[in-house]
């Protein structure tokens, strides 16, 4: 797919794209194992989530929070940090302090000018309530995975959009998870622009996508807004 010349949707995914998750996830560990006077490692805890959080949204559909406390358990006993069941909780209570990236309000604010814009995230809504007051503006649409109870890359995040938004023509998604968002758009035939702010290199047999940025002002300096 193409991207279209006339945008009348532009749809981004949150957590990674709009919102520094890695570090917010990062900090969360960090905070909580020091009461403990147990030290983590930042990059070990991103990539055992990572690992784990696909795992477990893999089964049954059950509130964000839930997966993040679950998440928060199973990572605690793969490091050997002696974490009580009880304390997970930490984990979905520190997304309310996940920091935005520094261009995304500006480039939130520029898109919203010209076009109509929608959130499409992995995450329940009460949780999202919480970051969207980093992120203040008049969305024109949300789709989250307690909504459509399942999580993507399951294609039901993008089977409802399209269905409240009427079709896909003029609709262009912006997201940073290849896995997530990318390939579920490119089986959709949905445009999609992948903000691959680590500099991922595809598989091979992997799809490219239809364009590739390294940041969202990139992103919608391609989109000529």
């Amino acid at each position: 797919m193409a991207i279209p010349k006339q945008i009348n949707w532009l749809t981004f995914d949150v957590y990674g794209t709009l919102i520094d998750w890695e570090s917010g996830v990062a900090d969360a560990f960090e905070n909580e194992a020091s009461r403990d006077g147990f030290t983590l490692d930042r990059a070990e805890v991103i990539r055992l989530f990572h690992e784990t959080e696909r795992q477990i949204q893999a089964g049954s559909y059950e509130l964000y929070a839930e997966v993040l406390r679950r998440t928060a358990v199973a990572i605690a006993k793969e490091v050997g940090w002696p974490l009580e069941p009880s304390r997970s909780g930490f984990l979905p209570d520190s997304v309310q302090r996940w920091p935005p990236f520094k261009e995304t309000m500006p480039v939130l604010q520029k898109a919203k000018k010209q076009t109509q814009v929608g959130l499409i995230s992995n995450i329940d809504d009460k949780l999202l309530g919480l970051t969207r007051r980093h992120i203040p503006i008049d969305y024109d649409l949300v789709v989250t995975a307690q909504q459509v109870r399942s999580y993507k890359p399951d294609p039901a995040h993008f089977t409802e959009c399209e269905r409240r938004i009427g079709g896909k023509k003029g609709w262009v998604h912006v997201a940073a998870s290849y896995y997530h968002d990318v390939e579920p758009c490119l089986k959709k035939k949905i445009p999609v622009i992948w903000v691959n702010r680590h500099k991922e290199e595809l598989e091979p047999g992997q799809k490219k996508p239809d364009a590739e940025v390294p940041n969202l002002r990139e992103a919608i300096k391609l989109l000529g807004m």
